[in-house]
């Protein structure tokens, strides 16, 4: 190899070395640190950014809501500091038991949220945008929505209800009050006057008579009272009184309300104040519950990698007509049918309560005669062939009680698991 060649290629690798060597202090010089680490959580990082974001966050939903901050500002920055480690372990959780949202479930929440704003979704994204919240606002639903999924299942895990508690509670006078029905009672008001003539007053049982007699399902109270005012001189009072349990509402009509059917008007009931009318508008709760219950059996069928929609249906039809031609239902079921959670029993659903399926099938249901069988229906899952078996109408009163004290005794467990789970 020619001596001058490596002399020359020597020559230049010191001068590059040279170069790196002077231009070193320089490109020190312009480092700029954009973050740091400031704690360590298991698999991941809680970074300075992140803290300073929070901090701001926080500090200006005080300022909105005009509450003052804490005067100890380290402590604050600490408690925030805590809280987003404990964010991160979950968030951490989560990932590992794959808990996850879709973009399609965050843009339904972000469509809930424009429309408690009385804005299109488009408009919400748009203001978003604007302020330049849209992706940071997007992934707070995101983190906020994965962290509640993934405390309900640990902390419901960790909640056991006795028979025992579920009894003692029912028992209980906390137990009573939550239990006992709530009423939405209406309450039209025509009222006395010290001046009334014997003559005025007869008047008034008369308007109260007539607006008695003309209130039904078509014309309730509501639009009873709206007309009598403008309709005549008599002053016309009353209200809606909303949901109230039975010992929240006026002495006067309490023990007439607990008598009455929804929809049901009592009167004219004579008060110091006036002739009242009340209609029971509404009632939820209580510790009787009479359910409509259905006996259902079905063949489920699902589009699949080797059948598509129109074979699927064609496959519906041909089981349809076999029913039809007197071949065992269940037989054909546990033969064919795609539902893994009924196939075993035959398609048997049990009773299912009103209200209890999806509405296209239990629109098709509700229409059958008992041991009717459907023509071919689609619903979200697949072509459906449903036979009615039965109808009756179930007291579920205890069952309903106790699962209603079940979730009263949960909820109140919740928050003190919830504080015990994170703080592990």
């Amino acid at each position: 190899m020619n001596d001058n060649n490596v002399n020359r290629r020597v020559l230049f690798v010191i001068g590059a070395l040279l170069l790196l060597l002077l231009a070193a202090p320089f490109a020190s010089a312009q480092r700029v640190l954009l973050d740091k680490i400031i704690a360590i959580v298991d698999d991941d990082v809680v970074l300075k950014s992140e803290l300073d974001e929070r901090i701001v966050e926080i500090t200006a939903a005080a300022q909105r809501n005009g509450q003052p901050l804490p005067d100890d500002l380290e402590q604050f920055e600490s408690d925030i500091m805590e809280a987003l480690i404990v964010e991160n372990i979950q968030m951490q959780l989560a990932n590992r038991v794959s808990i996850r949202y879709d973009d399609d479930t965050i843009n339904r929440v972000l469509g809930n949220m424009a429309s408690n704003n009385n804005l299109t979704f488009d408009q919400y994204v748009d203001a978003l945008e604007e302020n330049g919240v849209y992706l940071q606002t997007r992934e707070q639903v995101r983190k906020q929505m994965t962290m509640q999924e993934l405390q309900r299942g640990m902390v419901n895990r960790r909640i056991k209800i006795t028979e025992q508690e579920i009894d003692n509670f029912l028992n209980s006078e906390m137990g009573r009050e939550l239990m006992a029905a709530d009423y939405f009672v209406d309450d039209l008001l025509i009222p006395f006057s010290a001046a009334d003539t014997p003559e005025i007053k007869a008047e008034k049982q008369r308007l109260a008579a007539d607006l008695i007699s003309r209130i039904d399902d078509d014309f309730p109270l509501a639009a009873a009272r709206a007309a009598a005012r403008q309709n005549t001189a008599i002053e016309i009072g009353g209200a809606e009184l909303g949901w109230r349990k039975a010992k929240q509402l006026p002495s006067l009509f309490a023990d007439i309300v607990v008598e009455m059917e929804i929809g049901q008007v009592e009167g004219p009931i004579e008060a110091g104040n006036g002739l009242h009318i009340i209609q029971l508008v509404d009632m939820q709760g209580g510790t009787e519950q009479f359910v409509n219950q259905t006996r259902v059996r079905h063949i489920m069928l699902s589009p699949n990698e080797i059948r598509n929609e129109e074979q699927t249906e064609a496959e519906a039809r041909k089981i349809h007509q076999r029913i039809l031609d007197d071949e065992d239902f269940a037989t054909i079921a546990r033969q064919n049918s795609d539902d893994a959670s009924s196939v075993v029993g035959g398609g048997d659903l049990d009773w299912v309560n009103e209200g209890g399926m999806p509405p296209e099938m239990e629109q098709v249901v509700d229409a059958l005669e008992i041991d009717g069988v459907s023509e071919p229906f689609r619903s979200q899952v697949g072509w459906h062939v449903a036979r009615v078996e039965g109808r009756r109408l179930q007291d579920l009163s205890r069952e309903f009680t106790r699962n209603q004290a079940a979730n009263a005794l949960r909820n109140r467990k919740f928050e003190l698991e919830l504080l015990s789970l994170i703080h592990i």
